[in-house]
């Protein structure tokens, strides 16, 4: 499977928005990829960073849930687009799953929310698995990747041979980008993208948006745990790269063996 990371930069609109996930689309397409993936919650922009948030409604989730599904189907290529969704519970941080006719597949919610989202965000609170051209992938969201790896080991252990991962790190209006993926000196994350698939024999695929001063790179993990390629720091464009599910043995996270942590009585 050839598979689309897109990098673009905060929305400034809606309209902006769809514009680039089509540009983004289109590109990622013309190189052959068979399914792309957007950051988190980039329509509209995730809430509570330093940058504005475009308005956002339930007609306008419907209208842009829409413009994705037409420009899937224009452009022949799956999508995981990482989206707000309203529920009678509040606002929901969603990744969308629309195959390359348009159709929506579903949606892996977040659920595991940063104590920083709480003032914005409500969790989910179930799991699935989707499949495109025979391949099983699962999505986790940002936060459940970082500090909840089981988040990830739920989707290995089920036959992922891959594990999307619609993030945010960093920010627009101050940081520093970091000179090389992966330093000591660097911000945690890529070492954790690195172990999520380590610890999992799979693929992990982390896509972080275009930010100015962005804390981690969109990089695709290899199941070995090494980096098999990642975008420049905070350059908007799409990493298009191959990935062999057969490689995806998920032997390390088949091997987990829950039986054998049965709370002992107390001594």
């Amino acid at each position: 499977m050839i598979v689309g990371l897109a990098s673009p930069r905060p929305a400034s609109s809606l309209d902006d928005g769809l514009e680039r996930v089509d540009r983004l689309l289109s590109e990622a397409s013309a190189q052959g990829a068979q399914i792309v993936c957007f950051p988190e919650a980039y329509l509209p922009g995730l809430r509570g960073q330093d940058f504005e948030v475009c308005p956002f409604d339930v007609a306008e989730q419907e209208r842009a849930l829409q413009a994705v599904a037409q420009s899937a189907r224009t452009h022949g290529v799956a999508v995981i687009m990482g989206m707000e969704r309203f529920t009678d519970a509040g606002r929901q941080i969603a990744a969308y799953v629309i195959d390359a006719r348009g159709t929506v597949l579903g949606c892996q919610t977040k659920n595991q929310l940063d104590p920083s989202e709480d003032p914005f965000y409500v969790p989910g609170d179930t799991r699935r698995l989707f499949t495109i051209d025979g391949v099983r992938f699962g999505v986790c969201i940002c936060h459940e990747g970082w500090r909840y790896p089981e988040t990830v080991r739920w989707a290995a252990v089920r036959g992922a041979s891959i594990v999307f991962h619609p993030q945010l790190t960093g920010g627009e209006t101050q940081g520093a980008s970091p000179a090389e993926w992966g330093a000591a000196d660097s911000p945690y994350y890529e070492k954790a993208m690195m172990m999520r698939s380590r610890e999992n024999t799979i693929y992990f695929a982390s896509v972080n948006y275009a930010l100015r001063f962005p804390d981690s790179a969109t990089s695709l993990i290899a199941p070995s745990g090494e980096c098999q390629a990642y975008l420049p720091y905070g350059q908007e464009g799409v990493l298009v790269q191959a990935i062999d599910p057969a490689q995806a043995t998920g032997l390390l996270a088949t091997r987990y063996a829950p039986d054998r942590y049965q709370e002992a009585a107390p001594a």
